[in-house]
């Protein structure tokens, strides 16, 4: 047998027994050579309550969008970055209960009055599970920046698109149809919704 045959088969046992040590090592090491007797495995928490928020709006219309964003940097003499986004997202109209109080509710004969806060746009964002970037041109060094504005202005026409289309007064009407007849439910008797008057103060001249 040659002298370098001799030598591969040193070094194939030398690293089969190093390879073997280190298996010793690890069993030892994580316990697992222990029997486990049929014992579970057991986790402990140190779950600390940090804010308990009320949670007294109530929600009664969701507006569902899905929008084509450009958002262009424009630049005087160079390529204007570019990102095209295909976005959907929601807004959502509600009335916020924790907002009433014991004045807000008279009685008129066998008649309940109740003046509802006024309807708010309460929730408006992105669904990022749903969205995604479509394209983008000439941002190689600032794509994040760009995509990241994109999607906020996408969410800001979200918000202004919701109110345009009347989120609010639609909120009011749901109100009537889902709350009040709820209430009467309740009161075993006629409701009705009304809103609280806000005045506007004008400048003066």
């Amino acid at each position: 047998m040659s002298n370098l045959v001799k030598l591969l088969i040193c070094l194939i046992f030398f690293v089969v027994f190093i390879f073997g040590i280190i298996g010793i090592w690890e069993t030892f090491r994580t316990g697992s050579w222990l029997p486990n007797f049929g014992g579970t495995t057991q986790t402990t928490h140190a779950l600390l309550l940090k804010e308990i928020q009320t949670m007294g709006k109530l929600e009664l219309v969701k507006y569902n969008f899905k929008d084509v964003v450009e958002h262009e940097l424009v630049r005087p003499y160079m390529p204007n970055p570019k990102a095209i986004l295909i976005v959907q997202g929601e807004a959502v109209g509600c009335i916020d209960l924790t907002k009433l109080t014991v004045g807000d509710i008279s009685t008129d004969r066998d008649t309940l009055v109740v003046h509802l806060p006024e309807p708010e746009l309460c929730s408006y964002k992105i669904d990022h599970s749903k969205s995604k970037v479509y394209n983008t041109e000439f941002a190689i060094l600032e794509e994040a920046a760009l995509v990241q504005e994109a999607y906020k202005q996408a969410e800001n026409q979200i918000q202004q698109s919701a109110l345009e289309m009347g989120i609010l007064a639609q909120t009011k009407q749901n109100a009537d149809k889902i709350l009040r007849p709820l209430l009467e439910k309740i009161a075993n008797r006629k409701v009705v919704l009304r809103y609280r008057l806000q005045a506007v103060l004008s400048k003066p001249k």
